[in-house]
């Protein structure tokens, strides 16, 4: 059976961000406040996200909450006190920076998922919010640097070809257990349209070296094949279950984004992030610059 591209509307307005993990790999630091509140330098990893999609022409942000994630919902909403402070101090400058955190026009929508079943189910979860139309996923452990946001680039593939799209990147071998792999034809090249994707295969056995990172648009037959899915490896709900299932019916593309992607989900990734976002910072950047010359000294 052909492959079909999805005949609709291609812009994207709401993009889903699955925030209720309990971020175990970041204890203690994480058992009273969201791991998506962790800064990179002077924002929390969550607003980098938002920013991508907002960039991509996002209206609706779906957070799709659990327990203890009250931060991500606040950090979002106006700060009466605090701005009138900052006003009151003349600090017009942090006082913009800080009524810009939510653009005006953009809604937050928070949705609330009772267990932890997987990305899957989280996404599923957003269902009701998202209705019949192209939505993206994003998760905030992935922190994206690039100079065209890597949703953008996902966002204008899409408009082009009218189907889900998934970015990948090149992973190491000793790595591919670790993420889910998209397996391609033989010779393709970017964007690439998907045989299958396998769920953290071993080495041996994973089909390319492309792995799937945290950026997402997706149709919305993914919903039809989420709510049919079974519990796969860990017991969860995998997102990449559904999509393997999806691309039968339809094309979806892998795309290479052009960037720098972080793990900010380890420890390691988290700090190069930190290193290299401070090394470009405006404030910070000279002076810690100068301060890590020294530590090589």
């Amino acid at each position: 059976m052909a492959l079909r591209k999805t005949i609709r509307d291609s812009s994207i307005r709401k993009a889903v961000f699955p925030v209720a993990g309990l971020g175990t790999r970041f204890l203690p630091a994480t058992k009273a406040s969201p791991k998506e509140m962790l800064p990179v330098v002077d924002k929390p990893l969550i607003q980098y996200a938002v920013e991508e999609a907002v960039a991509a022409g996002v209206k609706e942000l779906i957070f799709v909450t659990g327990r203890g994630k009250r931060a991500i919902e606040d950090h979002f909403d106006q700060a009466f006190e605090l701005e009138h402070a900052l006003e009151r101090g003349g600090r017009t400058v942090l006082l913009a920076e800080l009524r810009g955190i939510l653009p005006r026009g953009v809604n937050c929508i928070f949705v609330r998922q009772a267990e932890p079943l997987g990305l899957g189910h989280a996404v599923l979860c957003a269902q009701p919010v998202v209705g019949h139309e192209p939505f993206a996923v994003l998760l905030a452990d992935d922190l994206i640097s690039a100079k065209v946001p890597a949703l953008v680039q996902m966002e204008h593939l899409h408009r082009s070809e009218r189907c889900s799209v998934v970015a990948v990147t090149r992973v190491p071998r000793s790595e591919i257990s670790r993420y889910g792999v998209v397996a391609l034809e033989r010779n393709s090249r970017s964007p690439h349209a998907i045989t299958g994707i396998v769920e953290k295969p071993p080495a041996a056995e994973a089909p390319s070296t492309l792995g799937v990172v945290g950026r997402y648009i997706l149709t919305p037959e993914i919903f039809e094949e989420l709510s049919t899915s079974t519990a796969g490896r860990g017991g969860e709900i995998q997102l990449t279950d559904a999509i393997a299932r999806l691309q039968r019916r339809q094309m979806v593309l892998a795309h290479e984004f052009v960037g720098r992607r972080y793990d900010c989900g380890s420890k390691l990734g988290y700090l190069e992030a930190n290193v290299e976002f401070g090394l470009r910072h405006a404030e910070t950047g000279r002076d810690f610059r100068r301060y890590l010359r020294k530590l090589g000294t």
